[in-house]
């Protein structure tokens, strides 16, 4: 199957080295570009694209808040990859509550943002590992949230392994192979947490776990 990927940035010239890095893969087409978050709105709205690749400073509107209108549209089936030269923790954090499946940085060698993309379009979730440990840092200073407590309880212990499994990063695989089950069992636990806690995909995964920790220092050995 054919990626379908929106481009979006203000830089003509980034766009276009964009658009030959991911051209030459057999199995990703460049659907569209847009200049604004404005024109990204409207064009992942029209187009319809597998991933929209985002920048986040740009006029008229930015990529954070194109990122969380193009999300919350009714029916939208588009993935959002943040790719930005920035490291700022309020840009991570803004990204991830809009809804973004993935963070990469614009200095990562070509093929890991090929690597990227394929992986939002799959379904899963990207962070660089320097995002990750910007997660973690955060949550773990700070203050507890009752909201969070409250949905932990409702998750079986099974179903907190799998949870804090998934914050490490692990794949499927892997947490099989910790849990000493097989896959299938393990789709179903990350099924059915992702159903109690409403989670959209792994990102919200690793983010509620360093939250539901930091929130709850009882539950560190668990989450």
């Amino acid at each position: 199957m054919t990626i379908k990927v929106l481009l979006v940035d203000d830089q003509a010239m980034v766009r276009a080295g964009l658009h030959m890095i991911l051209e030459a893969e057999n199995d990703i087409r460049v659907v569209g570009e847009a200049e604004d978050g404005a024109k990204a709105v409207i064009t992942a709205h029209k187009l319809k694209p597998d991933v929209v690749l985002m920048d986040i400073q740009m006029p008229l509107m930015n990529g954070l808040e194109a990122a969380r209108q193009i999300i919350q549209t009714p029916g939208n089936t588009s993935r959002v990859l943040i790719l930005t030269t920035f490291e700022r923790d309020d840009y991570i954090f803004e990204a991830l509550r809009a809804g973004a499946s993935g963070f990469i940085l614009k200095n990562a060698p070509p093929e890991d943002l090929i690597e990227a993309v394929r992986v939002i379009a799959d379904g899963n979730a990207l962070l660089a590992p320097s995002v990750t440990r910007r997660i973690i840092h955060e949550f773990a200073q700070r203050t507890p949230r009752q909201d969070l407590k409250d949905k932990l309880s409702s998750l079986t212990e099974r179903e907190i392994e799998v949870l804090r499994l998934l914050a490490k990063g692990k794949t499927n695989s892997e947490i099989a192979a910790d849990l000493f089950v097989g896959e299938t069992t393990v789709k179903t636990h990350i099924s059915n947490l992702f159903t109690k806690l409403d989670f959209r995909d792994r990102v919200q995964a690793v983010v509620y776990a360093y939250e539901a920790a930091s929130s709850n220092p009882a539950q560190n050995k668990s989450v």
